[in-house]
């Protein structure tokens, strides 16, 4: 353990006690030969290394948590915290995760890695490019793209593509509101065919989506075959196979497929791999990721991004379902200064304590615990420790909590890493022993696409209803039309409050969710509804992060977070 106080989390980071990862891996009991290593610190691991009977055996642990401020509530740092606890209680545990997208990192909410005492590295590397994932899936997308825009020039092949149906986007790993809309094809008929376009955050493609809801190469290309493009001038829907589109862009994703290991601060293995956001994709690694963990030890702890009502739910009912998994537990995190948030105070006191905030924010909780249990999970409650957190405030979170028969634990892992989460991860232990809970999705796939979004919003979210634009109405008849109706549905919406509107904190009641327009995402297997106000390509904030970023001659970098 680190010892010096007052550091930064990159300080922490660089001052690590790093392990090869031939070390790790040797700790793992795994064939040194497999390794495909990018340095001396992480590799890509094979995915002959999945044993589904071990898969179907293990212990999978779901983190998630409430509606979080602005800044995060430390769900990585918690699962991260959680799985050094667990290997210091004598589990052999590992901890899997998403893969930060540049955007957040040079944005507000900062990089992926974790923070304090919790965190996975080299930290410099997985928050900056890391195995370069995020840029081959960029280049499949875009290839993509080219080649619709190529077919509709081409006097060759014409598949007679109406270049006012294109739906497909081109995507970028950066936040830039800029190329949300964007005209293409212009300066004459050398450019190609003028037409209205687009860019989506690379984390929100359906690339991404296809990357972690495929289960090897095979799987990978039909579903790249799969993604809808738009329709012909006669109305006939054209997808991606009839461009032959798909054996091209597998190829610049052989490697992205195959999960990525490195360690935790306490030389603990950590695999990460895929990082779609929660609020405009599915949240949640990938489906080989989560499997090899649960191949490569007995307890796998897993995040899904923002709230329970986003990442939670669409690991419960879109990746579990098509992986056939079944998580054994599931940690709702949550801070004091976020339960103050949802309880009405400003910013700026978010760390003043203040009971009265604090009980009225608690009903947020409340409606996650609630939905955990209709999914058959009485969760564990993880309070992220903070220093304004009194301990009046703790103990009505605990007292509250177990009326309804909820443990809820305080969650050290940022100041004291795997030791101040071993009461954590022996209640986590404790409730996967007591056999008590028995996952089941939400909804069953034979339910209509309406009926299935109509479940999410008033069961979820407790809306009252639902209501769609014409355009959404359109586009959900043409996607019945074509056969899509057994889908699941992947929400997009905002991920500060339970409604479509974020200033809708805390329960919010008496309120309808808008389907403002539809997304067709046949290739990763799901229809996105698009609610309120939310965009997939997300904005900088005023001063972004970057501002305070630097490199100097050595190779040093400050700023990052």
């Amino acid at each position: 353990m680190i010892t010096t106080e007052h550091l930064t989390d990159l300080e922490i980071a660089q001052k690590a006690d790093i392990k090869t990862i031939r070390d790790i891996a040797r700790g793992m009991d795994l064939d040194l030969d497999l390794l495909e290593q990018y340095g001396k610190f992480k590799t890509k691991l094979p995915l002959s290394l999945i044993n589904e009977e071990k898969v179907a055996k293990g212990n999978l642990i779901l983190v998630s948590a409430i509606n979080p401020t602005p800044a995060g509530e430390g769900k990585t740092t918690v699962s991260i915290g959680l799985s050094d606890g667990l290997n210091k209680i004598g589990k052999n545990s590992v901890v899997v995760l998403r893969e930060p997208s540049l955007g957040p990192v040079f944005g507000m909410k900062g990089g992926a890695a974790g923070g304090g005492y919790s965190q996975v590295i080299p930290m410099e590397d997985i928050n900056l490019h890391f195995t370069g994932d995020f840029a081959a899936i960029e280049k499949a997308n875009n290839l993509l793209a080219a080649l619709i825009d190529n077919n509709i020039q081409s006097k060759v092949n014409n598949l007679n593509i109406d270049p006012r149906t294109v739906v497909w986007k081109r995507v970028m790993d950066m936040n830039d509101r800029a190329l949300r809309h964007i005209i293409i094809g212009i300066g004459g008929s050398a450019n190609g065919i003028m037409r209205e376009d687009g860019f989506n955050i690379t984390a929100a493609s359906e690339v991404m989506a296809i990357i972690c809801l495929s289960n090897d190469i095979d799987d990978l290309k039909k579903r790249l075959g799969n993604i809808f493009i738009g329709y012909t001038f006669d109305k006939k829907p054209i997808f991606a196979r009839d461009l032959k589109a798909q054996g091209a862009m597998a190829l610049l994703l052989r490697d992205a497929i195959k999960p990525n290991l490195v360690q935790t601060l306490e030389n603990n293995p950590a695999i990460i791999h895929g990082g779609p956001f929660a609020n405009i994709a599915q949240g949640t690694n990938t489906i080989v990721a989560t499997k090899m963990g649960l191949s490569l030890c007995d307890f796998a702890v897993t995040e899904a991004g923002f709230g329970a009502d986003l990442g939670a739910e669409k690991f419960l009912d879109i990746k579990c379902p098509m992986a056939g998994l079944k998580p054994k537990a599931i940690v709702l995190v949550v801070t004091i200064r976020a339960l103050r948030h949802h309880g009405g105070a400003k910013k700026a006191e978010y760390n003043t304590p203040n009971m009265t905030y604090l009980e009225r924010g608690y009903e947020n909780l409340a409606k996650h615990i609630e939905n955990c249990k209709k999914f058959g999970l009485t969760p564990v409650v993880a309070i992220n420790s903070f220093y304004s957190d009194t301990e009046e405030e703790v103990n009505y979170v605990q007292t509250r909590c177990a009326t309804e028969g909820v443990k809820a634990v305080v969650s050290k892992g940022w100041e004291f890493g795997g030791e101040g989460t071993k009461d954590l991860a022996r209640a986590v232990v404790e409730i996967i022993e007591s056999g008590k809970n028995n996952y089941k999705p939400l909804y069953e796939m034979s339910l209509p696409l309406e009926d299935k979004i109509k479940k999410i919003a008033t069961e979820i979210y407790g809306a009252d209803d639902v209501t769609y634009s014409s355009k959404a109405k359109s586009q959900l008849k043409d996607y019945i039309e074509l056969g899509f109706n057994h889908l699941p549905v992947c929400m997009a919406k905002t991920q500060m409050s339970f409604s479509d509107d974020e200033k809708k904190i805390g329960r919010p009641k008496g309120f309808k969710v808008n389907v403002r327009e539809f997304e067709l995402a046949a290739g990763a297997g799901f229809v996105v509804p698009v609610l309120g106000t939310i965009m997939r390509m997300p904005g900088l904030p005023a001063v972004p992060a970057s501002e305070g970023m630097d490199i100097d001659n050595n190779g040093n970098i400050t700023g990052l977070s």
